[in-house]
Order: C-alpha cells, then structure tokens, then sequence
C-alpha cells in the first residue's frame, strides 16, 4: 500500500509541517483529544474485561517462560502490544513513545533541521518525490526518482516509514549519510548531507505565458501560500490575462486552512469547500470559503498528477466539484484522512486516525484520488525528468536552454484556455 508523500522537506521553517502527513494530510497540528478511562470504555463493550483477560494469560506466558529475561519487563511488553495494534489499523495509525513525541514537539517548535526531500512510501520502497531548489539534498545531487535505500548505514527496508523519517531530521549542522539507487543508471550512490533548516516558497514560476495566460506553481500549502497567491493573481489581474494555470504536481499537501484560503480566493463567501466524518460526533465538520478578494470569472485549469496529495487534492476536488476549474493530468495520490494525537499517562502518545475528509459532492477522497476531467499521461521516464524540471523550469513548455522533456501536460492546458477564449470571443460562453 501506498504511504503518503510526506512534507518531509525535513523541514521546520514551517510550523507543524512535518505533522500534516506524518503529520497527516491537511491540516495543522493534528487535534489532541483526552483519552477515554478504563471505566467508559468498559461501559461501552461489556465484553472489555474479557478480551483483557485474555491479553494478561498471554502476558503473563511470556513473562514466565520467555528465554530472554531482560526482553520481557511489562513496560516493553505493553509498548509493543499498543504499537502492534495501532499498526495493524493503517499506516498512520501508531504509538509514538515519549522520546519520539517529545522530538515531534520540538520539530513542530522549529529547532530540528533536514535535507530538503519530500519523500513517499510504495510498498518497501522509500522514493524521493521532491527536492527543495537550495536544499543539501540538492546541492549534493540527489534526484526525484532516487530510491532510498540506507540511511545512516541502516537499510531502510528494516525500519519503518517513520523511524527512516526521524532518522533524516537532526539538530542543524550534524550530518546524516544516505544511499540510493538511481534506476537512470542503474547504480547505487552514497552521499553525506549536513542538516540545516529549509525555508520553502510555497509559489514558484510566477509568469505570464504566451503574454495573455498566467502560470504559477502551488509547491506546498503553508501559512503564508494565501498572501503570496494574492500577489500573484493581482499581478496577473493588472496584466489583463484570459486565464489561468495552477500547477499543483507533486505538491505533497501541507496545511488544510491554508487550502481552504486559497479555495476562498475562487468561490463565494460560504461555498463548502471540504468536510470531515468519522465515528464520533466531533470528527464531523464541514469547512466553508471565508472572506477574501474575489476572482469568480477567471477561466482556471489545474494540472495534478499521482503526487499530488493532502490539500492539494481538497482544493483541486472543491474547484472540480463547484465547476470552477478543469482539472488536467492524472489521477491524484488518495491521502485524505485525518489523524489525532491523544497523549498517554507514559508522557507518549497515540496517533489514531479519526476521519476521512469528503469533497462537496460527498467523493471521499482517501484512497481513491481525485480523476481529472482531462486526462493527459506521461510515461514514468518522462515523469521523472519533469519533476526535476519543474525546479528550475516551472511553465515552460520546452526548457529555454534545450534539455529535458515536453511539457505535454502544460501544453494541453494553454490549448484548452486558448480555445475556452475563442469561444468567449465569440459569443459562445457567456
């Protein structure tokens, strides 16, 4: 099963940004919830103490006849129970122990430091997505499509998707040494990274296209994403353009009340924009466009592909949904659930997850993805050339200095806004 792309830029500079993948989708700091007692969850399945029961016979086995005797104190025992249980619900689901949680905290407060990667998890292999222009990452020649295979001489086939996570992040200045293979060349490469802090722009490639259509890339969905859009659609507002496109390719997600911002900018005051359900009462919620200047008559296309997650797919299926963009690409990731850090009496905590977020025409989104309304593919090759291209090239169609690969998927959006203006020239759409 997939694992998320997490916004691992390993980074810091935005706050809770390693958490809303890890962190969970979109969405801040995930909510942290009291835990019910012993004497409410019993109240609620009377078949709660037996099922304990059952768990102590096993416990007490192990602990008298287990060979290694040091392995086997309650502490670790129960440990282990908790993390095997939230493990066996999905992969985001788990038991993080104080020293983890207490990192967390920490990275969330800004004082960790990373690579600059967003990374994801298909099947055992952990696959670089995204590497931050400036980044260590990048200076050291590390590309999209590289696949992860040590860190810090552990092979990453034996941890999990977290502990390889953790093991990225570090005090900035310490260095971390990584492997990957590069299926380009077929070969293995080693290469030693010192962690600094990544500071990421969440636009990039502002321009005007063609001199009548606007582009910009939307890299991330983070606190200052709104004001910066801002800028960019009154510039374009200014130049007069027919039109344009919003390039959301492997961007990872980030911070669903930065999506709902820049979903506002599109839609009227009260439209909903994306809800949430679950088991419990309070996981249902409904989020609604809020105030800000308004640009409703623009023609928009938005191009997503197989990396595009999180609030990236919230915002491309709330535009689809109200008719207010075509999409164009592929079919995005499929992250779309919410998680819950519920603290625990040993100073760790429980990451359960507690809600799918659902488009307004109720399309859940986990999973399943958002299909664009024009679907235009890319072989994998082409795909990762162009993922290293949209760092240094972002809304160009062929590369100014030759190299890379057609942006076929581009292309295809500035035909269909150039048609979409014909016809408006011509009466036809009013």
């Amino acid at each position: 099963m997939r694992q998320f792309i997490f916004l691992l830029f390993l980074l810091c500079s935005i706050p809770g940004s390693v958490f809303a993948g890890e962190k969970q989708s979109a969405g801040p700091v995930p909510p942290v919830l009291p835990a019910p007692s012993i004497k409410d969850a019993a109240e609620n399945d009377p078949y709660l103490y037996k099922d304990i029961a059952f768990f102590l016979r096993a416990l007490a086995i192990v602990r008298e006849n287990y060979v290694d005797k040091e392995k086997v104190s309650d502490s670790k025992l129960l440990k282990a129970a908790l993390r095997g249980m939230l493990q066996e619900l999905d992969e985001f689901s788990m038991y993080e122990a104080p020293e983890r949680f207490k990192a967390i905290r920490e990275d969330t407060a800004g004082r960790f430091a990373g690579i600059g990667l967003t990374l994801s998890r298909r099947g055992n292999a952990v696959q670089v997505v995204f590497v931050v222009d400036g980044a260590p990452a990048q200076k050291a020649g590390l590309l999209p499509g590289d696949v992860l295979t040590e860190v810090a001489g552990k092979p990453v086939t034996k941890m999990t998707f977290q502990e390889c996570v953790s093991m990225l992040k570090g005090a900035p200045g310490t260095k971390v040494a990584v492997k990957v293979y590069r299926r380009k060349t077929d070969a293995y490469q080693e290469f030693t990274l010192t962690r600094e802090f990544i500071k990421i722009p969440s636009l990039r490639g502002v321009r005007i296209i063609d001199g009548e259509f606007g582009y910009l890339r939307i890299t991330n969905f983070s606190n200052p994403t709104a004001a910066d859009l801002d800028k960019a659609l009154e510039e374009f507002a200014k130049k007069k353009v027919r039109g344009i496109v919003i390039d959301l390719r492997n961007n990872p997600g980030g911070l669903l009340n930065s999506a709902i911002e820049v979903c506002s900018r599109f839609l009227k005051k009260g439209e909903l924009v994306v809800y949430t359900e679950g088991q419990s009462a309070r996981a249902k919620q409904e989020f609604h466009a809020v105030d800000a200047k308004k640009y409703l008559d623009i023609p928009l296309v938005l191009l997503v592909n197989g990396n595009s997650a999180s609030a990236a797919e919230i915002f491309s299926g709330c535009l689809q949904d109200h008719n207010r963009a075509v999409l164009l690409g592929t079919k995005t990731f499929g992250k779309g659930s919410v998680q819950t850090v519920i603290p625990l009496p040993d100073k760790g905590a429980m990451r359960l997850t507690t809600a799918k977020y659902y488009t307004p025409s109720r399309r859940v989104i986990h999973g399943r993805g958002i299909t664009p309304d024009i679907i235009v593919p890319m072989t994998p090759a082409s795909e990762a050339v162009l993922a290293m291209q949209l760092n240094v090239a972002p809304g160009e169609v062929h590369m100014k200095n030759g190299g890379g690969v057609k942006d076929v998927q581009l292309e295809r959006a500035l035909e269909l806004l150039k048609g979409v203006n014909l016809f408006m020239k011509n009466g036809n759409i009013k």
